[in-house]
């Protein structure tokens, strides 16, 4: 009994590590699967050694120094078998040798941030967009095939099959997992921040499961973020992603109540917001807009987010401002998602009908089996008076949605529209 606890410390913290010793060992291995399997090495090791002779003072650094003896064992290993096949002449064994002296070397440097280099890694544009995601979530986000399968509307099996191709197709490339510069940089950056986006809103509103939110998912993707706008410093569109994550972050504690049921945006306790986050997020916005970013996609969400966190109630929310400022995402960057948030916003503006009007523009097809699109029908229905329609809508969208959490908020919407 008295190993469970450890146990349990050392897959918490095997978890916060991973992606960090995949990371590294990528740099050195230029192979995904074989980081992976050393960092997973490193993790039995550790259910071997820990239980016994207690947690180290360092856990994420002794996790490190055994991945690398693996790695350098692997590589003496090969380098045996390389003896026993051919003979070897001395230029090649000064050679190998010096190969394992920059194998040490490149573990123990610092070499800068290892997560950040292996999502500049899985956003290659060797990959497509599709895999870029689906490989950055399972490596960084560590998301199963299922979670990112929901979230990309998708079948396990397809999402299995797209990463295994993207490691492949890396595992080719003979990639460097470090960070670009100049040209390569920029033009792997947008695809960056979309993934970045991508695991904070995995965090913020996890796709499945019992738990409506994942803080750990949502402070690794600020702080990547905040890395990023440190080594790109005029980057505004980073600025602006950087921005809204801190202000989306600072609600975090309000969104669901002790029993972890979902608490919408005007119902949250607004004195527990966390006033240093919008602090925070207010002045990554301000850096954005004043690199001219102020019409950037990023910027434009984080000002939505602004309204909200300037607003002091509910009551004080400038719909009108933010149904404005959604006028101007749809242009900056039309989807389907923008056109329902929009709708959304113009029906807390100038009333549900408007919204009504607006919902019956945007395509089901575009966004199948997306529930918050009846949700906010029913929203709609439900404050025109429309309670019949709104019951049935509400039901609809609990039978769509993955997360617990967000279906027994659905339901008991539902269950409102026969006592109002």
């Amino acid at each position: 009994m008295a190993a469970d606890p450890t146990r349990e410390t050392i897959e918490t913290v095997f978890r916060i590590e991973r992606a960090r010793l995949v990371g590294a060992l990528a740099r050195i291995t230029r192979n995904i699967d074989a980081a992976e399997d050393l960092a997973q090495d490193a993790l039995l090791s550790a259910l071997a050694d820990w239980p016994e002779k207690g947690i180290p003072e360092k856990p994420g650094a002794w996790l490190m120094a055994a991945a690398k003896k693996r790695a350098l064992d692997g590589f003496r290993r090969s380098k045996m078998l390389a003896r026993k096949h051919a003979e070897i002449g001395r230029d090649v064994e000064e050679a190998q040798d010096d190969a394992v002296d920059e194998l040490n070397a490149a573990l123990d440097d610092d070499l800068g941030d290892e997560v950040l280099g292996l999502i500049f890694a899985a956003c290659h544009p060797v990959l497509s967009a599709e895999a870029r995601t689906a490989l950055t979530l399972r490596l960084i986000g560590g998301l199963s095939t299922g979670e990112i399968a929901r979230a990309f509307l998708s079948s396990p099996a397809t999402i299995a099959q797209r990463i295994v191709r993207a490691k492949k197709t890396l595992g080719d490339a003979q990639l460097a997992f470090e960070v670009p510069r100049g040209k390569e940089r920029q033009a792997r950056l947008a695809s960056v921040l979309e993934v970045i986006y991508l695991i904070f809103n995995e965090g913020y509103a996890a796709t499945a499961g019992e738990d409506l939110i994942r803080p750990a998912l949502c402070g690794e993707a600020r702080r990547l973020g905040r890395i990023l706008t440190a080594a790109l410093p005029e980057e505004a569109e980073a600025f602006g992603l950087l921005a809204l994550m801190e202000l989306h972050a600072s609600r975090l504690d309000t969104r669901s109540a002790p029993d972890g049921s979902f608490i919408p945006i005007t119902e949250q306790n607004r004195a527990r917001w966390d006033r240093l986050l919008i602090e925070r997020g207010l002045a990554a916005l301000q850096r954005a807009e004043a690199l001219g970013g102020a019409d950037g996609p990023y910027a434009l969400q984080a000002a939505l987010a602004a309204c909200h966190a300037r607003a002091r109630t509910a009551e004080d929310t400038d719909w009108r401002q933010i149904a404005a400022l959604y006028d101007r995402l749809q242009t900056a960057r039309p989807s389907a998602v923008v056109d329902l948030n929009r709708a959304i916003a113009h029906s807390m503006a100038f009333g549900p009908e408007a919204g009504l009007r607006l919902l019956d523009s945007v395509s089901a097809d575009a966004l199948p089996n997306y529930a918050p699109l009846p949700a906010a029908r029913a929203d709609c229905l439900f404050r025109a008076g429309r309670l019949a329609e709104a019951k049935g809508e509400f039901i609809r969208a609990a039978g769509l949605t993955q997360n617990a959490r967000e279906r027994a908020f659905l339901l008991k919407r539902a269950t409102a529209c026969e006592t109002s």
